[in-house]
């Protein structure tokens, strides 16, 4: 068994503990009896069933990217929250008010569970090919599929903590003294670029496309993916030169040498560009899109709006892809996520990757139970937006919202600010009345009585946002029960899914509609977190419109240009902040939201766009599990993390319709941001069992 150990050792020291042989090799789901790895590896059942193991851990609830509030709080940033009997755990969440091993335990459990993972996945590469009974060709395909998880586990602790140690994939002497295969933290950049390597060595092993069998398995495509995201990262100002001092300094080994770089590179964010367009040049993927939708009798699927003029590009009068003419944005957006593309869908080439039902026990379909409203939709009504995010989204002519940044202007220093809000006369408070619903057609049948400030917005804020009094579609209701249909939602004090002696009501007044399918609706009241009338969801881990946004986003950050060879070096790109390029990563984006293009000023100006760039994020990646991680590595998250929330004055009732919608902080969401809310701790039990392994900055070590 010395081989076993050989190459596990150094991952018992990094925390994952070591009692029998049993347990250690965590092979009691396989055997009855104990084997030798050879026995295993020289059995292709066996072999299977040990890769399969990898997919196992990255299934674990502590793996996941997006997810419902039962385990992980990532989702939970400056745009959403959540709000019922753990109102207090949310406080927690927000304020730092957490200690060594995170809420729940999961700062350990992270640690743990992805390095269980990365232990699996070594073992596999290491005795694969002593089975001469899988051929070769499947062989490196399963070796691809091994490398590309051994890169997702240690991205996930990369997001998470920052630098870790990073195994030695030949592994240690097991037979030395424990204090002497102690192993320190690896800066974040070798991080990074091992994990790119190992993305690489993925992608030149797998296909480029997998059958509806193995539709959940990596592709070359979500190898490279992964790359560019680990890339873009790696560019981004806290890892690259330009996080605050007391980060920086905070950020050491235990022999103080600095784990994050203090000198800033732009040719980082040129490798990130050209990683995006490995993604890009190979020429399979695209954003999904829906055609033109007519003389639809059916709430639940309206009829496409008229296009919006577009003054810059057209795009109003020009075809998929070079404009919306014959899509419908609304029913194109909303496809992607509510389950009606299905994961084994030949016509979603937008999902690059995703763990589709392997979710954990709390992924998508918990996280709709929480969105459904409590009395029509019988779900938790509890997973609500802040003011911030919906404001956020454009109207439908690409101007902002009447209000925003009101209060804010010309304080921040920015020309745009981030999209803070404050109370302010501006904000739209009077209701459309019956006699004015034609007028707002993209209001649907049930516009009386809602807000005029929700009138107007683009596409993606229909399929997004659950505003007071949209409509809920409730489609699978039971016929001989209380259910109805295409039910209006209000969420005034004292309605039932308001502000009253419940624990179920949103703290400000905004719910949200996305993942949410037509025909969803659940029964919590009878049956915890009931997904049984849910269409199925898969998660967005990887998909198309990240890469795009990539390749916009590191163009931007470039001065000079750049000779940079593709991941398998047979081309060279020449990368540089070239606007026509940057329009390939953005307008797409925007063509498919059914949004006009920006001004040319704004693509002239590196300034203007990035802040389009990051808007643009927050809006289309909400609620992906993105924007927790993106305001940090921009460091924006001090001045966003510790902004008030606000929201409506959810203790108005319906007869106070223009104070419910007047904004207000919400007292009960308080936000904080201080140093150590960069990164999340590592458990004290980890600290212990490797004396090399040194804590993040703001939080303590063991006594």
């Amino acid at each position: 068994m010395k081989k076993i150990f050989s190459i596990l050792s150094l991952a018992a020291t990094l925390g994952l503990g070591m009692t029998g042989c049993s347990d250690y090799l965590d092979s009691d789901y396989l055997f009855d009896e104990r084997m030798s790895i050879e026995d295993v590896f020289s059995n292709a059942d066996y072999t299977n069933k040990w890769l399969a193991r990898g997919y196992f851990w990255l299934g674990q609830n502590t793996m996941q990217d997006v997810y419902a509030k039962n385990q992980l709080y990532f989702n939970f940033a400056d745009d959403m929250y959540y709000g019922d009997t753990n109102v207090p755990q949310y406080a927690n969440w927000k304020n730092g008010q957490y200690n060594e091993t995170g809420m729940n335990g999961n700062s350990k459990n992270i640690w743990v569970d992805a390095y269980k993972g990365i232990r699996q996945v070594s073992i596999f590469l290491n005795n694969i090919d002593m089975n001469q009974d899988i051929s070769e060709a499947e062989r490196e395909d399963m070796k691809g599929q091994a490398h590309f998880l051994r890169a997702y586990f240690y991205w996930i602790l990369l997001r998470t903590f920052g630098p870790v140690p990073i195994v030695p994939d030949e592994g240690v002497d097991y037979t030395k003294e424990y204090d002497e295969i102690a192993q320190p933290r690896n800066t974040y950049d070798e991080c990074a670029n091992y994990i790119a390597e190992e993305a690489v060595k993925a992608a030149a092993r797998l296909p480029l496309t997998r059958n509806q069998q193995e539709i959940v398995r990596p592709t070359r495509g979500a190898a490279l993916s992964l790359r560019a995201r680990v890339l873009l990262f790696a560019a981004s100002p806290l890892f690259n030169g330009k996080a605050p001092a007391e980060v920086q300094a905070g950020m050491i080994t235990r022999e103080g040498a600095p784990l994050l770089s203090a000198t800033y590179d732009e040719r980082k964010w040129a490798l990130a560009a050209a990683a995006a367009k490995d993604v890009m040049d190979l020429g399979i993927y695209e954003l999904y899109t829906t055609g033109i939708r007519t003389n639809s009798d059916n709430i639940a699927y309206p009829n496409t709006l008229p296009p919006q003029p577009d003054p810059e590009n057209n795009f109003d009068k020009k075809p998929w892809p070079n404009g919306y003419q014959d899509i419908d944005p609304f029913e194109s957006y909303r496809s992607v996520f509510n389950g009606t593309l299905g994961v084994s869908s030949a016509d979603n080439k937008e999902i690059i990757f995703t763990r589709g039902q392997n979710q954990g026990g709390y992924g998508i379909g918990p996280m709709v139970v929480h969105q459904l409203p409590r009395r029509e939709g019988k779900g938790y009504n509890c997973h609500g937006m802040t003011l911030k995010q919906c404001d956020a989204y454009y109207m439908a002519d690409g101007s902002d919202c009447p209000g925003m940044n009101e209060g804010y202007a010309g304080t921040l220093g920015y020309e745009d600010p981030l999209r803070y809000n404050s109370a302010n006369p501006k904000h739209l408070t009077d209701i459309v009345k019956k006699e004015e619903i034609a007028n707002y057609p993209e209001l649907g049948a049930n516009a009386a009585g809602v807000c005029k400030q929700y009138a107007g917005r683009e596409p993606r804020f229909y399929a997004s946002v659950a505003y007071n009094g949209s409509t809920w579609n409730l489609l699978n209701y039971k016929k001989d029960s209380d259910e109805k249909p295409n039910v209006q939602v209000f969420y005034y004090c004292g309605t039932p899914n308001g502000y009253q002696n419940s624990t179920y009501w949103l703290r400000t007044g905004i719910g949200i509609k996305k993942y949410v399918h037509p025909d969803d609706i659940s029964n919590t009241q009878q049956t915890s977190v009931d997904q049984s009338r849910l269409v199925k969801k898969v998660d967005p881990a990887i998909r198309y419109a990240e890469v795009l946004l990539i390749y916009a986003e590191a163009l931007n950050e470039l001065t000079q240009e750049y000779n940079i060879p593709s991941w398998d070096n047979t081309t060279t790109y020449s990368i540089k902040r070239d606007v026509n390029e940057m329009k390939k990563g953005i307008q797409p984006i925007r063509i498919r939201g059914g949004v006009p293009d920006y001004a040319a000023s704004i693509y002239d100006d590196p300034d203007k766009f990035r802040i389009k760039l990051k808007r643009e994020r927050q809006i289309e990646l909400f609620a992906e599990g993105h924007r927790y991680f993106d305001i940090r590595r921009w460091c924006d998250a001090p001045a966003e993390e510790s902004a008030p929330i606000y929201g409506c004055n959810v203790y108005c009732t319906q007869t106070q319709a223009e104070l419910f919608h007047t904004p207000v902080e919400i007292a009960d969401m308080p936000t904080i941001f201080t140093t150590k809310m960069w990164f999340w701790p590592i458990s004290h039990d980890e600290l212990k069992r490797n004396k090399e392994l040194s804590q993040n900055v703001g939080w303590t070590d063991p006594e």
